[in-house]
């Protein structure tokens, strides 16, 4: 296992992985706010259906669904994972086998979830499984709040960033992800995915090989907050990226400070920030259609691929 010099940007005996900066000896049985140790964790690795069409398509995403989380959203769909309560230990040795379980099984790609507390190890798996005949594009599926020294170790490694931006409002940030640098920190993250991928590349199939495709998925009641990002990224990146706007917020915590929570999105709010974004001339860019908040894009947490064969 990799175990970077003390105060190192991948280090686990002082881990500064994520922008809280925890400062923790991960390696003697502590935890930072990510609630992991040094042993990663995952819930499942399978083939994932429900991306974007550029890295699902038809064959479907080879994704790794990690445990603990650096951001504590409110209404996080997957927030038994997040919170550590739910995972399997996965050596160095077996996370690089499941990669390349997942290439047997005609995967587009690697798609890490939710991996920066485990960076490190996620490196190290990622080298021993390319010696051993890994050749897909690694996906960073994240919800935007990096480090960038983090991201830079990352560097020639991840082909395709996914990251979210969540938030413009540090308010909003605080009371719904527990995070009030969000804004700031992900947007430095963004900036510094970007600087490394270049412009969104496709090959033949329509299949993301390179690029970093921003997520926003917009929260009933908060429309004003979706719009200033979109203008945001198009603004800064114009169509050197492309923005994918979900409209699948579900309500799975019942919320009682939060009760514009406790509810779907609206028709008319989605066509309010969709109109918006083709009022401002974003052309690079996904959206969601119909119903389908009422589909279901959370996996069953049930070990399929992380257990031993």
């Amino acid at each position: 296992m990799i175990r970077n010099e003390q105060g190192g940007a991948c280090s686990l005996t002082a881990c500064r992985l994520c922008p809280r900066e925890c400062g923790v000896d991960r390696t003697s049985g502590k935890t930072g706010f990510c609630r992991m140790g040094d042993v990663v964790y995952a819930a499942r690795a399978a083939l994932h259906m429900w991306e974007e069409p550029c890295i699902s398509g038809s064959r479907g995403s080879g994704t790794v669904f990690f445990s603990g989380c650096t951001l504590r959203c409110v209404y996080c769909q997957n927030h038994e994972i997040a919170e550590g309560r739910a995972g399997l230990p996965v050596t160095v040795r077996r996370l690089s086998e499941i990669f390349l379980m997942l290439q047997e099984k005609g995967a587009a790609n690697i798609s890490l979830v939710t991996a920066s507390h485990f960076v490190p190890q996620i490196l190290e798996a990622l080298a021993d499984a390319k010696k051993d005949g890994l050749h897909l594009p690694v996906v960073y599926n994240s919800g935007g709040y990096e480090s960038p020294d983090t991201l830079r170790a990352l560097n020639g490694v991840v082909d395709i960033y996914l990251p979210d931006l969540k938030y413009m409002d540090p308010d909003l940030a605080e009371a719904f992800s527990h995070a009030r640098d969000y804004p700031e920190a992900a947007r430095e993250a963004i900036r510094e995915m970007v600087a490394q991928t270049g412009p969104c590349v496709f090959d033949e199939a329509g299949y993301a090989v390179r690029g970093t495709i921003v997520r926003h998925l917009i929260l009933p009641g908060h429309t004003k907050d979706s719009m200033r990002i979109l203008s945001y990224l198009h603004e800064t990146y114009g169509d050197e990226i492309y923005i994918s706007l979900m409209n699948q917020y579900t309500p799975v915590i019942r919320q009682e400070r939060y009760p514009e929570l406790n509810r779907r999105l609206t028709k008319r709010e989605y066509q309010k920030v969709l109109s918006h974004a083709l009022s401002i001339g974003i052309t690079n860019g996904f959206f969601q259609e119909g119903t389908t908040a009422e589909e279901s894009f959370i996996p069953a947490f049930d070990y399929e691929g992380v257990r031993p064969e």
